[in-house]
């Protein structure tokens, strides 16, 4: 039973037949209804029904892609203000940029040359950039990013699975920080999120591809030792609202 649960996870464009065959080869003698109760009591799909072009592209360009999302927030006294965020698929970090009441298509246009500078700047690589259709992402806003090598790449209509990576990190802000305040005005919000974004990329564990729950600043070539627990400091964030640890010097 494991052995075809594994072939069926590691190999899956194989139908029954085909599983079939690799284990006789293996010299185990299986029939082909058996191994269809075995996948399916594994919730295991047929493999004409397990679509993972999209799966494998992600997989293949990790390390070279960047998404984009949206990011609305309520102030307590002035409008909603509205951010773009783009994160980088391989280590979960992220960029916040822009603050407006009113988005417009050349608002968003102008952060995109901006990002697009600091990472010609840095030296930073990436390949493709993952969007939705909202109407504010223009042919000017692509054309930034064609700039500097990247394409784009479009979600499909009420597909947000697509841009899953982006579009978590929404409910990951409000849920952690922004809905657990009163948010006084702009510059407070400014204040906040800057904090957070900082907490994000550097003293939040991640499970991305790879990662092994680690900050995306995180050296993935430093491997700490285990510290006692009176060695343990805690640091606050946001007055307290967030809790970061590490090991005292």
């Amino acid at each position: 039973m494991d052995l075809i649960v594994r072939l069926a996870a590691e190999n899956r464009r194989w139908g029954v037949v085909r599983i079939q065959g690799e284990l006789r080869r293996l010299g185990h003698r299986v029939a082909a209804s058996t191994i269809r109760k075995i996948l399916r009591a594994h919730r295991i799909p047929p493999h004409n029904a397990r679509d993972d072009s999209w799966r494998t592209f992600l997989r293949a360009h990790t390390n070279t892609l960047l998404a984009t999302d949206f990011l609305h927030v309520d102030c307590a006294v002035t409008l909603t203000r509205l951010y773009v965020a783009f994160i980088e698929h391989g280590t979960r970090r992220i960029h916040l940029l822009g603050a407006t009441h009113y988005p417009t298509a050349a608002w968003a246009t102008q952060l995109a040359r901006e990002l697009a500078a600091d990472l010609e700047q840095t030296g930073a690589r990436f390949t493709h950039l993952i969007r939705d259709r909202d109407a504010k992402y223009t042919a000017a806003f692509d054309a930034v990013f064609a700039s500097i090598a990247v394409d784009i790449v479009k979600t499909a209509p009420q597909t947000p699975r697509m841009n899953a990576f982006a579009e978590h990190f929404v409910p990951t802000v409000r849920a952690e920080c922004t809905d657990r305040m009163l948010i006084a005005g702009d510059r407070h919000l400014r204040v906040v999120l800057d904090q957070f974004v900082a907490h994000y990329n550097t003293g939040r564990s991640h499970q991305g591809h790879g990662m092994v729950l680690r900050a995306p600043d995180d050296d993935p070539n430093v491997i700490p030792f285990p510290a006692p627990i009176d060695r343990i400091r805690r640091r606050t964030v946001l007055s307290g609202l967030i809790h970061e640890y590490e090991q005292a010097a």
